[in-house]
């Protein structure tokens, strides 16, 4: 192919166009979710340069990886480090009670931030939502030691989960079920479901895991499984609870926890994710449910009130709040003073998280609509973009998509292009993207169709993800490319990578 085709750049353009009113009006049969509001934060051309100067001439779209941090939070937290003196709140001194002040202050904000009510919810500093989800399996895990009859809990998780999440499965003795689709969930809320799924006991516990949005496709998952499950009368659900992976979610819409009854057991989620700073993470424990975490064995300084270790082993746990049992060693103060001033700096350039579900919906509908009218002169489609319920989630809907496409670049005879080799020519053009297995096992294999033995063969062959390793296997792609929109992405950002497709992929990558 000598160039780029005239005509499907021009239908992409055409496709601008179309889409540059701020509420899309549908010409297709989903009018239900393309009602829903998108709006383009025309502010953010405002301030970009000033307040993201580290991405001026680059177009960055991994913020499902980290989303970028502003200036004025810099600044902000700096003035904070140089006009105090912090000490370990653990200490009575007063640089160490300034800190715990801050530190109590700033988790009451993060409550706020998430409409949780402190009457209703604690939230668990963590050093990331890995360790907020490995802390809930931990606790389970330990709990069910104390059984003699069964001594292992039941742990059912979504194909969409993060690695993170299917980790848990190692501590469940083989009690663990992968839910293959949203249908099975909904059968298994509403007991019509093969037996094999549940518990094999209602007395032993249970925990359901799912993400809120999932870090590969972005789609986004019901939030009213949890309330489903705790409302539920099945004997088996009465002693399951729920665990929701937001740390995709979290980035770009609203975590609205006003309603306790409604809300998760356990809500993980990343602060650098939603801020770009600082590297911290929380678990959100909705008090009913917190005794549950209580049966934790391990115990670290600060968690506990005294202990003895000759003679007699015993030990006198910090109970007074979740938090205090829960959050061991010496608290990361200085990332909580950070986070303080992130949320402070975030409201101020932002307003509202509502402002950044409709930025990003409009957005990722304009990069949806030019990737798909993008095509080779012989009529063959450019991008595979991977979404499996595209009559349910939809592109500038913001309840059922997040700001992420997950695709793969095809040749003209219907070859597919390496997802690192996309990655690594982008980047040498200033557009950074992600690509690979994007730590989601069950993704990569129902939306690329790959087998078990598939994915061992390419193990044996050296494939290994996150490295730049073996990105076909008889043809079919091993990975994923990801673009991901955050609060600071422009609408410069899409045409650029739109462009970018449009006159460098289809001459330089795809071979055709």
């Amino acid at each position: 192919m000598s160039g780029p085709p005239q005509s499907p750049l021009s239908a992409r353009r055409q496709s601008r166009d179309d889409n540059s009113s701020y509420t899309l009006v549908s010409n297709s049969t989903h009018i239900s979710c393309l009602a829903r509001p998108m709006a383009y934060n025309e502010s953010v051309d405002d301030f970009r340069d000033v307040e993201y100067p580290m991405m001026k001439g680059k177009t960055y779209l991994d913020h499902a990886g980290s989303t970028i941090y502003a200036k004025s939070l810099i600044e902000e937290f700096s003035r904070k480090m140089i006009s105090n003196l912090y000490g370990n709140p653990h200490s009575t001194s007063d640089p160490s009670q300034l800190s715990g002040h801050m530190v109590d202050s700033i988790r009451e904000k993060t409550l706020a931030f998430f409409k949780a009510d402190p009457e209703h919810f604690d939230i668990v500093f963590t050093a990331n939502a890995t360790a907020a989800i490995k802390l809930v399996g931990e606790c389970f895990r330990d709990l069910a030691s104390e059984s003699p009859m069964s001594s292992t809990f039941w742990y059912g998780y979504h194909k969409d989960a993060h690695t993170s999440v299917v980790g848990i499965r190692e501590m469940t003795k083989g009690n663990h079920h992968c839910f293959t689709s949203d249908d099975e969930v909904e059968r298994w809320l509403n007991s019509f479901q093969n037996p094999a799924i549940a518990p094999s006991s209602s007395t032993i516990p249970g925990l359901f895991c799912y993400p809120g949005q999932s870090n590969m496709t972005g789609r986004r998952l019901p939030l009213s499984w949890t309330r489903k499950l705790r409302q539920s009368n099945v004997p088996s659900h009465q002693n399951t609870y729920s665990l929701l992976d937001a740390a995709a979610l979290a980035t770009a819409t609203q975590l609205d926890f006003s309603n306790p009854d409604a809300a998760p057991d356990f809500t993980a989620v990343s602060f650098y994710k939603i801020f770009g700073f600082p590297d911290l993470g929380a678990l959100i424990v909705r008090k009913e449910s917190g005794h549950i975490l209580g049966w934790r064995k391990y115990f670290g300084g600060g968690t506990i009130s005294s202990l003895t270790v000759f003679h007699e082993a015993s030990v006198q746990r910090k109970d007074a709040t979740l938090h205090d049992a829960l959050e061991d060693g010496t608290l990361p103060f200085h990332n909580i003073i950070a986070l303080g001033c992130a949320i402070d700096v975030h409201i101020k350039l932002y307003g509202s998280m509502k402002t950044i579900s409709q930025h990003t919906s409009f957005l990722s509908r304009r990069l949806y609509l030019g990737m798909i009218n993008l095509h080779h002169f012989n009529g063959t489609p450019l991008c595979v973009i991977y979404n499996d319920i595209p009559d349910i989630c939809e592109y500038g809907d913001p309840v059922t998509q997040g700001g992420t496409v997950a695709f793969n670049l095809m040749k003209a005879d219907g070859g597919c292009v390496g997802h690192s080799q996309v990655e690594k020519v982008a980047n040498e053009k200033g557009i950074f993207l992600r690509s690979g297995g994007l730590c989601n096992a069950g993704g990569i294999a129902s939306y690329l169709h790959v087998e078990p033995w598939q994915f061992k063969r390419a193990w044996s062959a050296g494939h290994r993800c996150g490295e730049e390793g073996i990105d076909l296997v008889n043809g079919k792609p091993t990975g994923v490319v990801r673009a991901s929109l955050g609060a600071m992405s422009t609408i410069a950002d899409v045409d650029t990578f739109l462009d970018f497709l449009a006159d460098v992929s289809l001459s330089t990558m795809s071979g055709a």
